[in-house]
């Protein structure tokens, strides 16, 4: 080999490592945007699994038409430089334009009705209005489909660039590209997973904007000979770069400001955890000497604090009641510590609470260690934290309180195999609004926390609501039938945050109503039950289970409960909120 095919080779290799390298960056980064603006669609609409499926799917089309676009550019080094900046413009600001255009659909009705002194009654919700909310809550796909035909035009124009410089036809170019391209993408999805989803989404697109853009002003500088119009891409990128630091410095800032747009009240306290978004929000009456706080995840309320002891009373206090003996407690879910303070009432020997967020838990627990308040942050959080502590009077203070963070469908199985019976189980999860929660509404799920249960014992279960989802409330008691409990029955009760809400109580014995019809009163006060006012609960409409035979089961991987929830929820609601 002469000494100018050696150089010439040395320098196609050099190309490669960096023409591959590019490419699984950019890669990573088009895996991310496309987890990013899933991730928040999913938030906005409400309807996780249709969103986030939705949305890569059409990302995906999106990207085989960007692909063929690309044969119509004829410079593809000038292309590839200009693309990138325009990604990296996309990703960084797409979320934050999604979440004003929704905030101000959102206020738009009521900023009207306050201009023109129009009456609540007659706020406009329909017409114009009804379209431009429509729209603002489509946005999402609107963007996910120009950034998925912006990201299909990368691999055939880096293809071309790799060939430009080679001056030949590569055999194996494209399988050459698309094997970086799979890589930078498993590679993005682990990042994803370990890094992006604890961050905040503002604070996720403006890493991997960075990254993006990075990438892009390198090949621009690597390669500036051969793309035309240097100076003005050079600008474009310089441009790009200072949007993307003042979404840096200030993106969460008015990120926050938005989102806090679309709650009626002021959101005191947000944060993302490794799992899911929760907010605090807080709000002043006169007749109240406390401020009312309002708990969300992901956008849906879990409890407010002028009517959670409803809600949480009627979890626990009939399971409670109804068992032969309280002394061990198992509460599945209730990261909150609010059904624990009610199950601590009742003097319990010990209580086991599994909740798969330590980051939850910890916001309900004082924070007053140094490792707590150093996990704090902020004299904020922690002042927020006292009050959680407080609504939940301390619960997770007490010794008799075990916490384990897991996965509850694992968990199960963990304490089967160590012995461990419960007296008492309360599952306090929400609402079957995605797959993954499904499974723990299922008769295999219920059927290992029936083996956890002693033969005296009692489950109550949260139900969701028998007025707007009333399929997946009847399925949920058939589900507890399947699995093995020989006495199920159901009860429901008003919480005015929520409307009309169900929950299901199962034994292996004695029937839970005529076991509460022994009572005289209850045995703990209660700020609200009433020893009548639970078992009158049980009464439903006269045609409520019209169709019970006709509604299935949800036996583990059919998802029967989180498709009967859905739908009733998009037909009853327009999209899930609760």
């Amino acid at each position: 080999m002469s000494a100018d095919a050696a150089v010439r080779g040395r320098q196609l290799f050099v190309h490669d490592v960096f023409l591959i390298g590019i490419m699984a960056v950019l890669a990573a980064c088009g895996l991310i945007y496309e987890y990013l603006l899933s991730h928040y669609a999913a938030r906005i609409l409400g309807t996780v699994e249709a969103a986030i499926y939705t949305m890569i799917g059409l990302m995906i089309v999106s990207m085989g038409l960007g692909a063929f676009a690309a044969r119509l550019i004829r410079e593809p080094f000038t292309a590839f430089a200009f693309l990138e900046s325009a990604i990296a413009c996309l990703g960084a600001a797409s979320v934050l334009m999604i979440a004003a255009a929704v905030a101000f659909s959102a206020q738009l009705p009521q900023v009207l009705a306050d201009t023109f002194s129009l009456p609540p009654d007659l706020v406009p919700r329909g017409g114009m209005i009804a379209s431009l909310n429509q729209f603002a809550r489509l946005l999402p796909y609107a963007f996910g489909i120009v950034v998925g035909f912006l990201i299909g035009m990368e691999i055939p124009l880096i293809a071309r660039v790799r060939e430009q410089l080679y001056g030949e036809h590569l055999e194996h170019n494209i399988g050459t590209i698309y094997g970086a391209d799979y890589i930078g993408a498993g590679i993005g999805a682990a990042i994803w997973v370990s890094i992006m989803l604890s961050l905040d989404i503002t604070e996720a697109a403006v890493w991997t904007a960075s990254a993006n853009l990075l990438a892009g002003l390198i090949f621009l500088l690597r390669y500036r000979q051969r793309i035309g119009r240097f100076p003005l891409l050079l600008l474009i990128h310089g441009l790009v770069l200072v949007l993307i630091l003042i979404m840096a410095q200030t993106g969460d800032r008015w990120m926050r400001i938005m989102t806090n747009m679309l709650y009626a009240d002021e959101v005191v306290f947000d944060h993302s955890s490794h799992y899911q978004h929760f907010a605090l929000t807080e709000r002043y009456l006169a007749s109240r000497s406390e401020p009312v706080y309002g708990f969300f995840l992901n956008g849906r309320l879990q409890f407010s604090s002028q009517d959670e002891h409803i809600y949480h009373g009627m979890l626990v206090y009939p399971a409670m009641m109804v068992a032969d003996q309280v002394r061990r407690v198992l509460i599945i879910g209730g990261g909150d510590g609010l059904a624990l303070r009610d199950v601590l009432r009742f003097d319990p020997e010990q209580v086991t609470l599994v909740d798969l967020d330590a980051a939850l838990t910890e916001f309900f627990t004082a924070g007053d260690s140094s490792e707590s308040s150093e996990a704090a942050g902020s004299e904020q959080r922690q002042y927020y934290q006292r009050q959680m502590a407080h609504l939940n009077q301390h619960s997770f203070d007490d010794p008799r309180v075990e916490v384990i963070h897991n996965d509850a469908f694992i968990e199960a199985d963990r304490l089967l195999n160590e012995g461990r019976r419960y007296d008492v189980i309360l599952v306090d999860l929400p609402d079957p609004s995605h797959p993954d929660l499904d499974r723990l509404y299922s008769d295999y799920f219920y059927h290992r926390l029936g083996q956890l249960l002693t033969t005296q014992g009692a489950l109550a279960v949260q139900s969701t609501s028998p007025f707007h989802a009333r399929k997946a409330f009847i399925s949920i008691g058939k589900t507890l039938s399947a699995a093995g409990f020989s006495q199920v029955e159901q009860y429901r009760q008003n919480v005015p945050s929520f409307g009309e809400w169900g929950w299901s109580i199962a034994t292996h014995q004695q029937p839970a109503r005529k076991t509460l019809m022994g009572y005289n009163e209850l045995p703990v006060a209660h700020p609200w039950l009433t020893r009548d006012l639970l078992i009158a609960a049980f009464e439903f409409p006269a045609d409520f289970y019209r169709d019970r035979d006709d509604i299935s089961v949800n036996n583990l991987g059919t998802n029967t409960i989180f498709r009967y929830h859905s739908e009733a929820w998009q037909r009853d609601m327009g999209i899930y909120q609760n």
